[in-house]
């Protein structure tokens, strides 16, 4: 006997509406008292309505997108059902044997009728429901793949709008032949997801079992108990041998992942663990009941970082470097136009590497100056032209490494190393400078940059840069640096971002000067301005320093007697 029972939302401590964002049950689950049924989200923080009552649902009243408030009914619960349906299913099997005994021991034998009635197949799309209002809806889940035998009201995509996610169930039962969407795409009401091969039988000739003579009684009940057992076995094996499913989100819902128990978070927390390339299953939740925060991502991505110092094993950056991302995509590039593969240098490969590890594990800030050097590059003029004889020929750069110098003395942060939770803070100057060669970048160091003269360091500089791009620079030239300079103002730019070079703690950029019209108080006036790009690791400096450190070199180029105080 049914008796139904309306599951309304208690007091939530807010008198407005609040948003349905999850729900995590459907028509049909037996749930438990105090089991979550749906997650509500306001302005200020979301939280589960549980069950008050235990049972099997019969109807959800509610879809992802309404508003609810204290009182409004949730869905409705069959509790006797959920007591009566065990029973029901112990009764069926030996209820057939007395019907047949039953039976006038006279009644003709009725004539052998087939096991079930010839199978018809055909094929249907499956469409996107009702969804609301929404329209053009991400698809950020497909969860299952062409070949799946999947059940009626089964999640097929996982959908996300801007307040919440959902997951869009089957209408039939079947097999899937054909995917009609993927991830990224968009979709709306009516819009096509797959097309299903389902079948329809008529229903077996099961009046043969009741039409048996009363002496043919024990051979019919033998024949309904071995078919039970046959059809049982068949279901255990079936529960057993889970279908294997590859999907192209694979990372996000894996095949051991039962399609229906997505990671309890919110949309809001799936999407920023998208965006960072973390697969939720591997996350403890650390919220109510499990549910995992954004903290609890934070919280993953560092502990990965912290243990991705050690040597990454072959493909790892292409896999994700230990955050999960997804596969590198593999692309048959010779389908659209003629290609030619060319083999990255030895400097890109080690560079490239290199460079990605300092993206990866050092928080970039860039930090950008406008330096006034219309004197300085006039001095600059005059050195070169005194110089000729002398075949000294003196560059921007050699001043900006004396500047630089004059800064790490004054902002010793900069002029230091992370080792672990200590900052190792170096005594001596050395300064990198990244040269550009016909196979790649490479950083030939300044040593010793606080004992010598810009006319010395301009020498030098020339030397270095002539055996990087002859390929002779040795690796003693190339090692003990404390800060580098990447400048790119013989090509062109106004800022850039450059990667810090690590173990150091700060990289300078430079771009190209150009003459703009400043302000001097009275007039405008046209002055040289150099574009100073500082990217600093924000675990050792702040904010404020590295403005500091940018405005003092600034202030030395204006004037580059000051460097002398």
């Amino acid at each position: 006997m049914s008796n139904l029972i309306e599951v309304t939302v208690p007091d939530i401590g807010d008198d407005g509406e609040v948003d349905v964002i999850e729900l995590l049950v459907a028509v049909g689950d037996t749930v438990e008292v105090e089991q979550s049924l749906i997650t509500v989200e306001s302005d200020k923080a979301s939280m589960e309505i549980p069950s008050s009552h235990a049972g099997v649902v019969k109807s959800l009243k509610v879809k992802i997108g309404d508003k609810v408030k204290h009182g409004s009914l949730i869905l409705e619960l069959d509790a006797a059902g959920a007591a009566e349906a065990p029973k029901a299913e112990v009764a069926a099997a030996p209820a057939v044997a007395p019907a047949a005994a039953e039976k006038p021991a006279a009644a003709p034998a009725a004539p052998a009728a087939p096991a079930a009635a010839e199978a018809t197949t055909s094929i249907i799309t499956v469409r996107v429901p009702d969804i609301g209002d929404a329209r053009d809806v991400d698809v950020i889940e497909v969860l299952v793949a062409v070949g799946d035998t999947i059940e009626a009201d089964q999640s097929l995509i996982t959908l996300e709008t801007e307040k919440a996610s959902m997951e869009v169930p089957s209408s039939h039962a079947g097999v899937i032949t054909a995917l009609k969407v993927k991830v990224g795409d968009t979709v709306s009401e009516g819009s096509d997801i797959l097309e299903l091969q389902v079948s329809s039988a008529a229903p077996a000739a099961a009046p043969a079992v009741q039409a048996a003579p009363a002496a043919e009684a024990p051979k019919a009940a033998a024949v309904v108990s071995t078919t039970t057992e046959v059809v049982s076995s068949a279901a255990g094996v079936a529960a057993s041998q889970s279908p294997v499913r590859e999907s192209p989100t694979a990372a996000f819902a894996e095949a051991a992942v039962p399609l229906r128990n997505l990671p309890h978070a919110s949309p809001s927390v799936r999407k920023f663990a998208r965006e960072l390339g973390v697969n939720l299953t591997k996350v403890n939740g650390s919220g109510n009941k499990g549910r995992i925060t954004a903290d609890d991502v934070r919280q993953f991505v560092k502990a990965a970082l912290a243990g991705g110092a050690a040597p990454a094993a072959a493909g790892a950056s292409l896999s994700g470097g230990g955050l999960d991302l997804l596969p590198w995509p593999k692309v048959d590039f010779s389908r659209f136009g003629e290609v030619e593969a060319a083999p990255l240098s030895r400097i890109k490969k080690i560079s490239g590497a290199n460079l990605h590890r300092n993206w990866v594990m050092i928080p970039h800030v860039t930090n950008n100056e406008q330096a006034d050097i219309t004197s300085l590059e006039e001095f600059r003029k005059q050195l070169n032209e005194e110089g000729k004889k002398a075949g000294t020929r003196v560059t921007m750069l050699a001043f900006f490494i004396k500047a630089v110098v004059a800064a790490l003395k004054k902002f010793p942060e900069f002029n230091a190393s992370l080792d672990g939770d200590n900052l190792i803070l170096k005594k001596y100057f050395h300064i990198g400078f990244a040269a550009d060669t016909p196979n790649g970048l490479v950083v030939p160091v300044i040593r010793d940059a606080d004992k010598k003269g810009v006319l010395e360091i301009a020498k030098e500089t020339g030397e270095l840069a002539g055996l990087a791009r002859e390929g002779k620079l040795g690796a003693a030239q190339m090692q003990g640096g404390c800060f580098t300079i990447s400048s790119l103002g013989g090509i062109g730019g106004t800022d850039f971002t450059p990667i810090i070079n690590a173990p150091e703690v700060a990289i300078m950029g430079l771009s190209r000067s150009s003459v703009q019209p400043i302000w001097n108080g009275k007039e405008f006036e046209p002055r040289l301005m150099l574009p100073m790009s500082l990217s600093y690791d924000h675990r050792v400096i702040d904010g404020a320093s590295a403005a500091r450190f940018n405005a003092y070199i600034a202030t030395l180029l204006a004037d580059y007697r000051r460097i002398l105080l």
